[in-house]
């Protein structure tokens, strides 16, 4: 079972992987074109919006509600009802969500004004380019849940990677944007603005094939009433809340930032995408598999083996995610330096956005144990416990930032925003601790034995990784008088050097790849 699990999880890791660096090449571009100044600053916040609500709806409360419904479905209904339930919570989906879009073109001056005060409050171009182009990119919302909606399906029948090949799609949209459709504009960056929103139309559209060769794509229709819809909502009704104690962390992030200096959204943009990197392929990856597997085998009565597949997600966290931390720590830096310092990206802002880089790094791995850990609640339909473990989050996240940021900009400590990020990473240990004590608490996790072992394992890899990297990184200043090709050579070199040191004692204490793939 786990091989099999850790055969999607490489499936759907490598597609993200794909995804991630085409990403990176869209934030090249982005950066190389527009820099970091007043109309990036727009942009972001325009694209965080209908993000926000994205997460939400899509990756959010949606498929943490949907997706164990479905798996009931599948179980215990028969195909007849499996095709009413996918119509219907289509429609259901697709109306409110229409309802919601016409509504935020309409609010679009208000919503940024809650987004973006600063922008505001400060006058000027920027306040009106984001309202316009947030009425471009708002309808994206619509059409990324709906896609979300038909990847829940394709994924509950083991169907990965047309899913996780999705988001490609949109990383090509905005790269092809920024090169051609721009120049063409009055106002070059809003052709980013019209990259998202062709990007939920193809998007979509990609998926549809799929649904019909599986003979689950039927005609939504409004079914508020169907007693699985009825079931969705009711769950979504928590996980909204939950999910939007995350989002609320990000929102009031983006609300600080906008009073900070100009560059400093973009500087927390550019560093979340990093780690972004990191998370999508290997967290998200990961998530995205256990969460219908748990849910089957909450569903066919397994506690034993639901917490067996518990533990061996929890181990992997432990094996890829400590060193992906240390490496985007130690590299931040000459990470920034290689992709973005060309052009319109400063030294200066180099500087910044890797401080902000080595803020989120702190918090990843309670990033990807979060990712883990509450689908194990979401799959036995127990959206309440997260759901007070977030709040509780939230209003730590809020102390810390007043904490960190208020006290640096009144004494004119620079890189604020670096308190931002390192808020909402502490804020995400916590988070992420008060899930794993829930689980233990309520026996759904049971640890399996070799724990201690595995720790030694890797505690002592990550030290012999981390003196590499620190021969690596002890002199930054060089990066930024280097070539593209100097600093590419050289990061990819100090990458591997850390990656091979880290694998090669992770060897010589004993560990082989067999070990990863038993859960008894």
């Amino acid at each position: 079972m786990s091989q099999r699990l850790l055969k999607s999880t490489a499936v759907v890791g490598g597609n993200t992987l794909l995804s991630r660096v085409l990403g990176l090449v869209r934030d090249i571009v982005i950066a190389r074109v527009f820099g970091a100044e007043a109309g990036t600053d727009a942009f972001f916040v325009a694209f965080k919006i209908p993000n926000f609500f994205r997460r939400l709806f899509a990756e959010g409360a949606f498929s943490q509600a949907f997706v164990p419904v479905l798996a009931e479905y599948k179980a215990k209904q028969d195909r007849r009802a499996l095709q009413e339930l996918i119509a219907n919570t289509a429609g259901t989906l697709g109306g409110i969500l229409l309802v919601l879009t016409i509504l935020a073109e309409l609010a679009a001056p208000w919503l940024v004004i809650v987004f973006g005060p600063g922008f505001y409050l400060e006058g000027g171009d920027k306040y009106v380019l984001t309202v316009d182009m947030l009425r471009i990119t708002f309808p994206y919302l619509m059409l990324i849940s709906l896609t979300a909606l038909a990847g829940g399906v394709l994924n509950s029948f083991g169907r990965f990677a047309v899913p996780a090949f999705t988001p490609i799609l949109l990383n090509l949209s905005m790269i092809g944007a920024a090169v051609w459709l721009a120049p063409q504009m009055a106002e070059p960056v809003t052709g980013l603005a019209w990259g998202v929103f062709i990007a939920g139309l193809v998007q979509l559209a990609f998926q549809l094939p799929f649904l019909a060769r599986l003979g689950l794509l039927r005609w939504p229709r409004w079914g508020r009433r169907h007693v699985g819809v009825r079931k969705i909502m009711r769950l979504m009704l928590p996980a909204i809340v939950g999910t939007s104690v995350v989002q609320i962390n990000l929102l009031i992030d983006t609300i600080i930032a906008s009073f900070l200096i100009t560059g400093s959204v973009t500087w927390l943009y550019y560093a979340d995408r990093m780690v972004e990197f990191p998370l999508g392929v290997f967290g998200i990856a990961l998530a995205t598999v256990i969460l219908p597997r748990l849910s089957q085998e909450h569903a066919g009565t397994d506690p034993r083996a639901f917490s067996r597949t518990l533990d061996w997600a929890l181990r992997l966290v432990l094996v890829i995610g400590l060193p992906a931390t240390m490496g985007l720590f130690m590299l931040a830096a000459p990470i920034i330096s290689t992709l973005f310092e060309y052009d319109a990206f400063a030294a200066t802002d180099v500087q910044m956005a890797a401080l902000a880089l080595m803020a989120y790094a702190i918090g990843l791995p309670a990033f990807i144990l979060i990712k883990i850990l509450a689908p194990a609640f979401y799959a036995r339909q127990d959206m309440k416990t997260p759901v007070g473990i977030a709040i509780r989050a939230m209003f730590a996240n809020i102390g810390l930032n007043l904490l960190f940021v208020v006290p640096m900009v009144i004494y004119g400590i620079a890189g604020p925003h670096a308190g931002l990020a390192l808020a909402t990473g502490l804020a995400a240990w916590l988070n992420a601790g008060l899930l794993w004590r829930g689980l233990r608490r309520q026996a759904i996790y049971q640890p399996q034995p070799g724990w201690w072992r595995l720790g030694l394992q890797v505690g002592v890899a990550l030290v012999g990784m981390l003196a590499v990297l620190w021969l690596g990184t002890a002199d930054e200043s060089r990066w930024t008088g280097w070539s593209w090709s100097e600093r590419g050579t050289q990061l990819l070199l100090w990458i591997a050097g850390g990656g091979v040191s880290y694998l090669l004692i992770l060897w010589i204490m004993g560990l082989r790849p067999a070990a990863l793939r038993r859960t008894t």
